[in-house]
């Protein structure tokens, strides 16, 4: 399907929408639980329920008017249907937990394969919004593995050592906040082996 415009708040709001509805949610019935066919539930698994449709739902509009979707939007939407869906039936929350970790990982493992070949995967998906010297996307995919890495390992601690509502609140803002500041800490690197500014110093 051939890419078509879409309003930039719709996108947004596909896109983040599913996160801060389980957020709410879960706000509203952490310490709740419920019988459902004999089985008892906490709030966390039922939410975790609902997030899963919401996602795909939103994934499946979002590609609707779009007409494209990211690898790492279609790898996420795969990783939730299967994490959620295990912490689900097997009434675990370690499962869907789990989940930043296995996406992190499994991204910082391809980025860092494609080093390994002297290739920079993270180029194929980024080129269009930020053109920059090759020099320039080798340190940048380096920096992004590392820094994927870095939050994988991160989202483990958090989930193994601390609460589920701590847990949460680094899902849902920690992470966002983390990659937003990650590349606005690039901005040296972009300045100095963009296309239009050829300068030879290290960013």
């Amino acid at each position: 399907m051939a890419r078509k415009p879409i309003n930039p708040a719709v996108k947004i709001g596909l896109e983040l929408g599913p996160v801060i509805a389980f957020f709410v949610a879960y706000l509203l019935v952490r310490d709740r639980s419920f019988m459902i066919a004999g089985t008892e539930y906490d709030g966390f698994i039922l939410v975790t329920a609902g997030f899963i449709p919401l996602l795909l739902i939103c994934t499946g509009l979002l590609w609707a008017l779009s007409g494209h979707l990211s690898k790492m939007q279609i790898m996420t939407a795969v990783l939730v249907v299967v994490f959620g869906g295990l912490s689900v039936w097997l009434n675990d929350d370690r499962f869907f937990k789990m989940k930043p970790t296995m996406i992190y990982a499994l991204f910082a493992g391809i980025l860092g394969f494609g080093m390994l070949r002297r290739k920079s995967y993270l180029q194929y998906v980024m080129e269009g919004m930020m053109p920059l010297q090759p020099e320039g996307w080798r340190i940048l995919t380096l920096r992004v593995t590392l820094f994927f890495l870095g939050l994988a390992v991160l989202n483990e601690v958090i989930w193994r050592t601390m609460s589920t509502d701590a847990w949460v609140n680094f899902k849902t803002f920690g992470l966002t906040a983390a990659v937003f500041a990650f590349f606005m800490a690039q901005g040296k690197l972009f300045k100095t082996y963009g296309i239009d500014n050829k300068g030879d110093g290290q960013g």
